[in-house]
């Protein structure tokens, strides 16, 4: 017989935008032990005009740590991991505070739509700091940045593969050097990820550019702020969901925000790519290439070619610098302008 816990029931409520933000602040000073599933409602038709939200409080004060997943609804197993981690955290031995989108795209998950919302056509990951009076990708964006965002110290943001990407699992963060303590405890934490890749970006952009991304605007807002890659090809794999899990189990408990067993340790096998390269695609065709990725290429190789839909040789694809690819297209069809490789180094 399995042996049950006894947690605090979930609170459903539904909820519009407006003064949600006051909600919020009076959930996280409670720090009650308790959980409460939300559903924040936009202001455009259902039945995909919501997104649900989570807040577990744990009874003791504490960092207010932020897990989103479901940017890209095609991008599986970070949701099933955030699925089986909002069942699994015991408030009563939480210390702060957890808020969690498991699902941010819910039209682009429900519908089996790569990359963008099937509502406008647009990419979430790319609509930050978004707009409360825009299309409904806009306001998803502006709800993260306006009511989640500042209440957040630490802000995760969980990506895969979508469905023609092949990805190798990386933890990654921006170098905001405005933000010395923020961006070396980004750092940290992707230290003791248990991820074996560490991808950290250059930060350029002004307080006044726009983000676009998620986590990049957490970091401009001030956050310290991550992104966990894992999973590929628009597929759940237990390992990815696995590695997912237990690498948000090691960051709260370097915060002891959540206590495990084994304290999390920096991976002395970690790899450290602190530039990319992109290789992008010259026409609309059809991608060849025996590579996956994880694999480590020099400068100057083949590692892969486009045809015409006759078969007819259009291009031949060098690797513009050595070093080990993060993710690549892992199917055949490919569009002008489309990145078929990141390369890591």
């Amino acid at each position: 017989m399995n042996n049950l816990k006894l947690f605090a029931i979930p609170l459903l409520l539904i909820i519009p935008i407006i003064g949600f933000s006051q909600n919020l602040d009076k959930i996280l000073k409670e720090n009650t032990g308790k959980r409460t599933d939300t559903l924040i409602h936009f202001k455009t038709d259902p039945p995909y005009n919501y997104i649900p939200l989570t807040i577990i409080s744990g009874k003791e004060k504490g960092p207010v740590f932020t897990i989103i997943a479901g940017i890209h609804g095609y991008e599986y197993p970070p949701i099933t991991a955030v699925q089986e981690l909002i069942k699994e955290i015991d408030p009563q031995k939480l210390k702060g505070t957890l808020v969690v989108i498991p699902i941010a795209n819910i039209a682009s998950f429900y519908k089996r739509t790569p990359f963008v919302n099937p509502l406008d056509g647009k990419n979430l990951n790319n609509a930050f700091p978004g707009s409360e009076s825009g299309s409904i990708t806009e306001q998803i964006a502006n709800y993260i940045t306006k009511q989640i965002i500042p209440f957040s110290d630490v802000f995760l943001d969980i990506h895969a593969g979508d469905a023609n990407e092949d990805l190798l699992p990386f933890v990654c963060y921006y170098n905001n050097t405005s933000e010395e303590k923020k961006t070396l405890l980004s750092s940290k934490l992707s230290e003791i990820s248990g991820i074996n890749h560490i991808v950290s970006y250059p930060y350029t952009i002004a307080k006044t550019e726009p983000a676009k991304y998620a986590f990049k605007q957490a970091s401009q807002d001030g956050k310290t702020a991550l992104s966990i890659e894992a999973g590929k090809l628009g597929n759940v794999q237990v390992k990815s969901v696995n590695l997912i899990k237990n690498t948000v189990y090691n960051m709260l408990s370097y915060m002891e925000i959540y206590s495990r067993d084994k304290t999390p340790v920096k991976n002395p096998s970690a790899v450290y790519l602190n530039n990319q390269e992109y290789v992008k695609s010259d026409y609309n065709g059809i991608f060849h290439s025996s590579l996956k990725s994880g694999d480590y290429i020099k400068k100057g190789d083949k590692i892969g070619f486009i045809s015409d839909e006759f078969g007819q040789l259009l291009t031949e694809i060098k690797a513009p610098a050595t070093g080990v690819i993060l993710y690549k297209i892992g199917t055949p069809p490919v569009n002008k302008g489309e990145t078929v490789f990141c390369i890591g180094f």
